[in-house]
């Protein structure tokens, strides 16, 4: 199973990078984590483009569809989404109908300083994600106080069951005869 991790905020050492590799530490065994990121690459969503991809665009479509699952960690800006996050699922969303990330199961988790663990961007992310047609797990996980909750055990135990849920939803499914 390959899992791409995507780290909503730019900065290399965010908590938001902190808690996405933190994540990629409690899949199991056979599962393979990739950690994209060159987001700050992506140039701003130009519809009159679209014939004329970037290769920054064309490497996250890849990595995508290279992908069984998908996990984002996001922070949130002034109640919503990063812009250049945002602007990076514009590409992928477009055309619709070839997004490499339709009917791909996908995670959100957050981190924030704050008390509320940026669960309003997580929501706002995930419609989004629905938006494109994402199988967008209900399971959730806002990390409030993160500067000082990214070294407790109890998160590596909630981190194991995001990624538990996502090992899950790559499951087939068995069909009742």
């Amino acid at each position: 199973m390959r899992v791409l991790g995507l780290s909503g905020s730019l900065r290399a050492e965010s908590l938001n990078a902190r808690l996405l590799r933190l994540a990629a530490e409690e899949f199991r065994a056979d599962a393979t984590f990739e950690e994209f990121d060159d987001l700050a690459q992506i140039p701003p969503f130009d519809e009159d483009l679209l014939d004329l991809q970037p290769e920054s665009v064309e490497r996250l479509k890849r990595a995508i569809a290279a992908a069984d699952a998908i996990l984002i960690a996001t922070p949130e800006y002034n109640g919503s989404i990063p812009g250049q996050l945002k602007n990076a699922l514009d590409w992928v969303s477009r055309p619709l109908a070839d997004s490499p990330i339709r009917s791909k199961p996908v995670a959100v988790i957050g981190a924030s300083t704050g008390a509320f663990g940026g669960i309003w961007a997580q929501r706002e992310l995930k419609k989004v994600l629905g938006l494109m047609g994402a199988r967008v797990l209900e399971v959730e996980l806002p990390v409030a106080k993160a500067n000082r909750r990214l070294e407790h055990e109890e998160l590596c135990t909630e981190l194991r069951l995001v990624a538990e849920a996502l090992v899950l939803a790559t499951a087939p499914v068995a069909l009742a005869v």
